[in-house]
C-alpha cells in the first residue's frame, strides 16, 4: 500500500531519463478550461514532414547540379536542375494538403503551425533561393547571393508576419505575396528553361530581377487572393468537375510553360488590382 503513491513519481523519473521530451502543449476546451494535451498529432505532421523533404531534396539536387556544371555536364546539370524545381512544386501541394487535413480532421496546433512555418522556410525560402543562385545567379559574384538572400530574407518576414496576423488578418487575403506562390515564380523560371537547355548564366539579370521582385512581394503590403473561401466540402455543379479535368489537362500538357504562366499571373494580379484601386480612388475623389 505504501509504494503506490511512489509509482507516479517512478514513472516520471523513466521520463525524464529519455533523451527526447514529450512534447506538452496547452489549450482550451468547449468550456473555455485550460487543459494540458501531451505529443502531438500524427497526420498533418506527416504532411508538413514530406512538404520539409521535399524542400531537403530541391536542395540536394540544386548542389548536384552546381557539382555537374562544374565538371562541365550540361545535360546532367540541367536534369538536376528540373528536379530541384519539381520537388518545389511536390512540396506545394504537400503544404496546402497539410492545413486542409488539419482543419478538416480537427488536428490544429500550436506545434503544427510552428513546424509547418520552419518547413515553409526551408522548402519556399532557401531551396528557391539557392535554385536561383546555382543555375543563374552565381555568375553575378556577390550581387547574385545578395539578390538571392533578399529572397530569403522576404521568405522568412513573410513568414513572421503571417503567423503574428493569423488571428486577426482578413482570410479572404493574404498580405504580401504568399511565400508557395514566390517558390512557383523562381522554380517555375528555372525549369521552364532549363528543360530547353537554356543557361541560366545567359539570362543572369532578369532572374535576378525576378528573384528580387518576388522577395519584394512577399514583405509589401500589396493583397492577393487566399481562396479560402471555396467550399471544397459542397456540392457543385457537374461542369465543375469537367472544368478541372480540363486544367489538369491543360497543366500536364506542358508542365514547366503552363506552371510558371500562372504563377507569374497569380503574382502579377496583386500589383494590377492594386493599381486599379488607386486609379478607382483618384477617379472618386
Amino acid at each position: 500500500m505504501s509504494e503506490r503513491p511512489e509509482e507516479p513519481n517512478q514513472a516520471s523519473d523513466a521520463e525524464s531519463l529519455l533523451p527526447i521530451d514529450e512534447h506538452i502543449e496547452e489549450g482550451h476546451d468547449a468550456e473555455g478550461r485550460k487543459v494540458r494535451h501531451r505529443g502531438i498529432y500524427l497526420l498533418p505532421n506527416l504532411f508538413t514532414t514530406a512538404n520539409l523533404f521535399a524542400g531537403f531534396y530541391s536542395i540536394i539536387s540544386s548542389m548536384s547540379a552546381q557539382s555537374a556544371l562544374s565538371a562541365g555536364d550540361t545535360l546532367g546539370a540541367s536534369k538536376y536542375f528540373a528536379f530541384a524545381a519539381i520537388a518545389i512544386f511536390v512540396a506545394m501541394v504537400l503544404d496546402g494538403l497539410d492545413g486542409r487535413v488539419a482543419r478538416m480532421t480537427n488536428t490544429q496546433s500550436a506545434f503544427g503551425a510552428e513546424y509547418d512555418s520552419l518547413s515553409d522556410m526551408v522548402a519556399f525560402g532557401v531551396a528557391p533561393a539557392l535554385l536561383a543562385f546555382g543555375w543563374a545567379l552565381g555568375d553575378m559574384g556577390k550581387v547574385g547571393w545578395m539578390v538571392a538572400f533578399i529572397y530569403v530574407a522576404g521568405a522568412a518576414l513573410r513568414l513572421a508576419r503571417f503567423n503574428t496576423q493569423v488571428g486577426t488578418a482578413d482570410k479572404r487575403y493574404f498580405i504580401g505575396l504568399a511565400s508557395p506562390a514566390a517558390a512557383g515564380v523562381v522554380a517555375g523560371i528555372v525549369w521552364a528553361f532549363s528543360d530547353y537547355g537554356i543557361q541560366g548564366s545567359k539570362m543572369s539579370f532578369l532572374v535576378a530581377l525576378m528573384v528580387a521582385a518576388a522577395g519584394m512581394l512577399m514583405v509589401s503590403n500589396i493583397k492577393y487572393n487566399s481562396f479560402k473561401e471555396l467550399d471544397l466540402k459542397g456540392r457543385v455543379p457537374f461542369v465543375a468537375i469537367l472544368a478541372v479535368v480540363l486544367v489538369f489537362a491543360v497543366v500536364f500538357s506542358d508542365p514547366p510553360r503552363i506552371l510558371l504562366l500562372v504563377f507569374l499571373a497569380y503574382a502579377a494580379s496583386g500589383p494590377v488590382q492594386y493599381l486599379l484601386h488607386l486609379r478607382r480612388h483618384k477617379n472618386a475623389e
